[in-house]
């Protein structure tokens, strides 16, 4: 009797080895499933304005879903665009202070969506070395000729632009970065696009809900919303406590984009539920424009504390407070530590940080209190690697 494997099963042993070098290096992932009344403190999370669980927010998916359905039921061009989601765009747009938006299924798609309809094989794409992993994607989708320049660096920015082949070219940055939360010299960049002759696409997923006033984000705070030639993308999944992604930008580009952004023409509406929540939240955010503040202030205290405690700190301009750590075991076996102890932080190791300094990456809350804030401390402090 023949035991040897066939040839079907042996197609995947390279995964086993695969597996083991991750291990070995400390990078191995784990899905950690939370229930719906955990009692950690969450420092992991994105929601930033504690509107995930606001009644206002629920209810209002929840009736959604009782009215529309529980999901969209096609893409956004055939049957997928519910009256909710226009209703949404037009919200967001007014809000931001831009002519039009354009709701995508989630802030990576929107991403990937915008990157590869606004660039091609006849232009230039000029990235921030530090950019988040859809806007990377999307950037290897688009077929464009592409330059990584050093990080918030207006003047590489220019440099690269100007001595670029082809005619059209876009600079692609984030707002706030995702990993030490600091912040990209937008005016500058907008300046620099403009002198040659350049569009700036800005990822604003950290700065909507958190920065500007009344919490229009970083591109408003910066004097650019509206430009005509700043386009926007943003997440209804963090300070909006909801799902989904949007584009926001002149008329025109959110028209070219309907007729040729693949991840919005070949996907699934967004769901009504996710829909009319993020409308709630951005209701509440109008109505209470405080919040904004209260997170820029936790995450303040946050890094003031914990660099007192004689940790590595980064200076956060919107609700990301890092950490860094000695190794990604260290980081990883930290944010072990900081769980069991009830605090539920974020650890980000190679490949997630350009630099390849692993980190304990954490995330201020409107709605966290001075007790919260306490505790916090204490645990990171207390777990922190000797």
């Amino acid at each position: 009797m023949n035991d040897a494997p066939s040839p079907a099963e042996q197609v995947f042993d390279w995964l086993d080895a695969h597996a083991d070098d991750r291990r070995r290096a400390g990078l191995a992932r784990q899905l950690r499933p939370r229930g719906h009344d955990s009692d950690l403190l969450d420092l992991a999370g994105n929601d930033y304005l504690g509107l995930a669980r606001d009644k206002r927010v629920t209810g209002s998916a929840a009736a959604a879903a009782l009215r529309w359905g529980a999901g969209s039921t096609g893409s956004r061009l055939v049957t997928g665009t519910t009256e909710l989601h226009s209703e949404l765009e037009f919200d967001l747009a007014r809000f931001c202070g831009t002519q039009a938006a354009l709701v995508f299924s989630s802030g990576f798609a929107a991403n990937l969506g915008v990157v590869t309809a606004l660039s091609g094989k006849n232009c230039s794409i000029v990235t921030d070395s530090a950019i988040h992993a859809s806007l990377i994607d999307g950037c290897r989708l688009s077929r464009a000729e592409v330059a990584v320049v050093g990080h918030a660096d207006p003047a590489a920015a220019g440099r690269a632009l100007s001595t670029r082949r082809t005619e059209r070219a876009v600079y692609v940055t984030d707002s706030v970065f995702s990993v030490d939360g600091d912040l990209a010299p937008l005016d500058e960049l907008a300046q620099v696009c403009r002198e040659n002759n350049a569009a700036l696409i800005v990822d604003d997923a950290h700065g909507l809900g958190v920065l500007g006033e009344g919490g229009r984000g970083a591109v408003a705070a910066a004097g650019l919303a509206g430009a005509p030639d700043v386009v926007t993308t943003v997440t209804l999944s963090k300070a909006l406590g909801a799902q989904g992604g949007a584009v926001l930008g002149p008329r025109r580009v959110i028209k070219h984009l309907v007729d040729n952004a693949r991840s919005f023409i070949f996907d699934t509406g967004l769901a009504p539920s996710s829909v009319a929540a993020a409308l709630a939240a951005l209701n509440i955010l109008k109505e209470e424009p405080d919040r904004p503040g209260r997170v820029l202030e936790v995450a303040l205290t946050l890094a003031e504390r914990l660099k007192a405690a004689g940790l590595a700190v980064s200076d956060p301009t919107a609700a990301v407070v890092s950490v860094r750590a000695p190794s990604a075991d260290a980081a990883l076996a930290w944010s072990n530590d900081c769980r069991a102890a009830g605090v539920w932080v974020g650890c980000f190791r190679p490949p997630s940080v350009p630099d390849s300094i692993s980190r304990l990456r954490l995330t201020a809350r409107a709605d966290l209190t001075e007790g919260d804030i306490d505790r916090a401390v204490d645990v990171i402090t207390r777990c922190a690697p000797r």
